[in-house]
């Protein structure tokens, strides 16, 4: 059992229960900032024992993190990635002691693979079946991922200007992706807006307990992989600041146990077109003025990074550090150059971390005798254009500028969202009614409409889209539409979506009972014209849609 024994506020010393998914608030003095507590004598025990039987991954360090028994939900493994020591990148700079925690073995080739595999644990424990989550990129992918393995619905949110393969990527993954046309900080609000509509989990990112607690296991791997001992420098390329806070508290639990002597400076490098926090701290100010980000490296587009910058700012001046930034031709440079000599690919954001490093080499900040570890954030690949149909993401449209947009354009961005996330899965092997449905569905109401030929393929896309609707034919190959509705009542994410059945043969009399209370409605092929067996399809929907309104 490794439950927090309590929370603690990092300005008052407040203590209060943990709750997994209420946003973290000292009930004392509204601090944002609560750190969770465990029994460290115990987990320091098994430390010096050697942590016998652990698995080589962030589970290894699960005494510390907020779960039960994480190796029993069969996620996919995140964490134990390697640590190199650069063999020509930075001794080429004339420094010799420069490693780099290679986040890029993950399951989705990004150190968010930690943040998603904590935070979908818990959802996982907590029975959690849907959720939401904001990205720049890399977390929306690591999400996706877990949340397919899940078994969890996810909705992410991402600006329009995030690189087009993270976008399709993570509806690869199966997650129904929001394009929205604004900034990321618009992007988080909408987010927070459908998600409270629907009555969903938000993932809240830095200020979420799993997701923050799960970032603390770099530390102590790299800990760990340099024989107990704490480097110098830690290094890592920042949009909102999630990853180096909860490193960071990893940094301090390992220092407080007296395992380490020292907790490491900071370095956080940001994208020129996109730094207030480097602005602030070179100010000399504890608060970031937000900024309309203006870089290329979309990934790290956080123009707002609210307390989280007051937080690594107070990490700065009370272990040390710096904040730079570098500019988008740097980082292009620096990810040319680690490519050639320590034989790694990295994308634009990993690179801004070993431009910043470079520059603090050159200027003197870091000097020759100290030890730096740089955290290589990962690397995701682009996946195939033609994997994907045309229908892998919704667009939300807010402003054409990247300023903010005015409450009554989101207001109807929402109602607008809300109708084109109406889904209906079609299952039907006849492909040319499937697709004449299709057509007049999307052309009527803006529905988004899968298809599946056969129940098998229906029963799959119907657990992991979660759809409003389900139109399915009776005969069919493999498993039929009987079999199918059978399946998916018996399954309680499916059991309360709404069926509506339809035959090419009469119905018999038991068939009539076999279907009974299970399906909405039933319907001979032929009997209706199609644009009429659509308007009741969509009659359907907004009846359950009511039903749905009326429940809550």
């Amino acid at each position: 059992m490794a439950t927090p024994k309590y929370l603690e506020c990092n300005l008052c010393g407040h203590h209060q229960p943990y709750e997994p998914f209420v946003p973290a608030i000292c009930k004392r003095c509204d601090s944002q900032w609560l750190e969770a507590r465990y029994d460290y004598d115990a987990f320091k025990r098994e430390i010096l024992r050697g942590l016998p039987n652990r698995p080589s991954n962030m589970w290894r360090y699960q005494d510390v993190l907020p779960l039960n028994h994480p190796t029993n939900l069969d996620l996919y493994p995140a964490g134990g990635t390697p640590l190199w020591l650069s063999q020509h990148f930075t001794p080429d700079l004339g420094h010799a002691s420069v490693f780099i925690k290679d986040e890029r073995y993950g399951p989705t080739s990004s150190f968010k693979d930690r943040q998603a595999a904590g935070a979908v644990a818990v959802m996982l424990e907590n029975g959690v079946k849907e959720a939401v989550i904001a990205s720049t990129g890399n977390a929306a992918v690591a999400y996706a991922a877990a949340c397919a393995r899940a078994g969890i619905k996810l909705w992410v949110f991402m600006t329009s200007l995030v690189p087009q393969e993270k976008l399709r990527e993570a509806a690869l993954f199966g997650a129904e992706v929001i394009r929205v046309s604004g900034n990321y900080d618009q992007t988080k609000q909408i987010a927070a807006q459908f998600a409270q509509r629907r009555n969903l989990l938000l993932d809240r990112g830095a200020t979420s307990i799993p997701a923050r607690e799960s970032m603390k296991t770099i530390a102590y791997e790299i800990v760990e992989q340099l024989g107990w001992n704490s480097p110098d420098w830690y290094i890592q390329a920042v949009s909102g600041g999630l990853g180096p806070l909860g490193v960071y508290q990893g940094f301090k639990e390992l220092f407080n146990m007296g395992l380490i002597n020292k907790i490491p400076k900071l370095g956080v490098i940001q994208a020129e077109g996109c730094s207030p926090m480097v602005k602030a701290f070179k100010a000399g100010k504890d608060i970031a003025e937000a900024m309309i980000p203006e870089t290329s490296i979309i990934i790290l587009s956080t123009g707002d990074p609210g307390k989280s910058y007051t937080y690594l700012w107070n990490l700065t001046q009370q272990y040390g550090g710096a904040m730079d930034s570098v500019t988008d031709a740097q980082a292009f440079a620096a990810m040319r150059s680690l490519a050639k000599s320590e034989g790694m690919a990295v994308e634009p954001a990993t690179a801004v971390a070993f431009a910043g490093t470079e520059k603090l080499i050159r200027n003197g900040t870091i000097k020759p005798d100290e030890m730096v570890v740089v955290n290589c954030t990962g690397h995701t690949f682009p996946v195939e254009k033609h994997v994907l149909g045309d229908q892998w993401a919704v667009d939300v449209h807010l402003s054409k500028d990247q300023t903010s947009a005015p409450r009554e354009g989101i207001q109807a961005a929402l109602e607008n969202l809300d109708e084109k996330t109406k889904t209906v899965l079609l299952v039907d092997d006849n492909s040319d009614d499937a697709l004449l449905i299709r057509r007049l569905l999307e052309g009527r109401k803006l529905y988004r409409v899968f298809d599946a030929r056969d129940g098998w393929e229906g029963l799959s896309l119907a657990r992991q889209k979660l759809p409003d609707l389900i139109v399915a034919d009776l005969t069919m190959p493999g498993i039929d539409g009987f079999g199918l509705v059978e399946e998916l009542k018996l399954d309680p994410r499916t059991r309360h979506i709404p069926i509506v059945v339809v035959s090419a043969k009469d119905i018999t009399p038991d068939e009539r009972k076999r279907l009974n209370g299970h399906i909405e409605a039933v319907y001979q092929k032929g009997s209706l014209p199609t644009r009429k067996f659509v308007d009741q399809v969509i009659h359907v929907i907004e009846e359950a849609n009511d039903a749905q309104e009326g429940g809550k």
